[in-house]
């Protein structure tokens, strides 16, 4: 059986947007997890910069600008869901839109990933 997790995008963000991003995805509420320093993450630098690297490296060249850029992973606020449902396609929507909108400043793949519930919990959760 899986452990209880959170559906999170990963991405890599240019740290001069970081800010600006973060801002604009928790008005569609969206959150932005740098994970170097996301509490509950064990080593959490050492975390960000293997994905970071892995991401890096399995583009193949691509990524290159990004060798330096904060990993986050993105997750989606409680009004994305509904009760047990899987998330809409409107939230996916929603979270590729405004990342393409900052194309020269990330580096993603499109699909999302799973992180512990205990990584990822918002301060009112805590």
């Amino acid at each position: 059986m899986r452990r209880p997790h959170v559906n999170v995008a990963t991405v890599l963000v240019d740290p001069r947007i970081l800010r600006e991003l973060e801002l604009e995805l928790a008005g569609l509420d969206l959150w932005v997890w740098p994970i170097a320093t996301t509490p509950n993450c064990p080593d959490g630098p050492r975390m960000a910069f293997q994905i970071r690297r892995r991401l890096v490296e399995a583009s193949r060249g691509a990524w290159d600008c990004a060798a330096d850029w904060a990993a986050v992973w993105i997750s989606f606020g409680d009004s994305w869901y509904r009760g047990a449902d899987p998330l809409p396609w409107a939230a996916h929507k929603s979270l590729w839109d405004t990342l393409a909108e900052h194309a020269d400043h990330t580096c993603y793949r499109l699909g999302l990933g799973g992180v512990p519930k205990e990584l990822v919990r918002r301060r009112a959760e805590l």
